[in-house]
């Protein structure tokens, strides 16, 4: 049974919404040439203590930091720290917030200073991907109609999904049932939509293979072959009247 929410318990997680929404906005400012990802993930954190909110990444499982910050070849769970951003890096900023025991969970890739065209090419590519699962995402759709729509745009632009992570549930926990594939076919992939549902959709997408291999440090994910990843995210509330983006300014 997954969970359904009510219009108010929906109006809370839109609240939290507001402030993942801010941080993004706080953290793009700060992903700049010659900033590290620590700095980056400061800017988050003033963000969260003067809206009054908590983070729901900061001590889960013992993660250290309030943003997950992956540069380039990083694909998620990229740990801040003294890391140096460059001109020309890609940075994937991953965050969430919890206000009245609600979540909200949302990503974004952002360019640092000028950036190539195939860098530019792989963020519109993934932000693509996740609004075209974003309008599929109706009453009596399914698990994986949201997949085919995300894989369908990267792999039309030459671009591969990573398989190992996939979307989620959110609620009262940041991670809930049911799990949400960004391919067709995945585990689930029949269930079918119904209003109420909320879930966090968040295309992960290489340049180049599919591949990933988890490093020594226990959270950061890299691709296999070294190109780059981005990452993009959003929380989305199922309603009567179509799909709801609740991690909006």
């Amino acid at each position: 049974m997954f969970s359904r929410k009510t219009p108010a318990q929906i109006a809370t997680m839109r609240r939290a919404g507001r402030v993942v929404a801010e941080m993004h906005e706080a953290c793009t400012r700060a992903a700049r040439p010659g900033a590290t990802t620590a700095e980056v993930d400061a800017a988050a954190r003033e963000v969260l203590d003067r809206r009054g909110a908590r983070s729901n990444f900061l001590g889960y499982h013992g993660f250290p930091a309030v943003i997950c910050a992956s540069p380039n070849e990083v694909v998620v769970h990229g740990i801040p720290g003294p890391r140096v951003l460059e001109e020309g890096d890609i940075l994937s900023i991953d965050c969430g917030a919890i206000v009245d025991g609600w979540h909200a969970d949302a990503a974004i890739t952002v360019p640092v200073g000028a950036i190539d065209e195939e860098s530019a090419r792989l963020i519109a590519v993934t932000q693509e991907s996740l609004d075209a699962a974003i309008r599929v995402m109706i009453v009596g759709a399914t698990l994986g109609d949201i997949g085919a729509a995300v894989s369908g745009v990267a792999e039309a632009a030459g671009m591969s999904i990573v398989r190992e992570y996939t979307g989620h549930g959110i609620g009262t926990a940041m991670h809930e049932e049911p799990a949400v594939p960004n391919y067709p076919n995945g585990a689930g992939h029949r269930t079918k939509l119904k209003g109420g549902l909320v879930l966090a959709i968040e295309p992960m997408v290489n340049l180049g293979r599919a591949g990933t291999r988890e490093l020594d440090d226990g959270w950061t994910v890299v691709t296999l072959d070294g190109s780059r990843s981005a990452h993009v995210e959003h929380t989305i509330a199922i309603t009567d009247d179509g799909p709801e983006v609740l991690t909006l300014p």
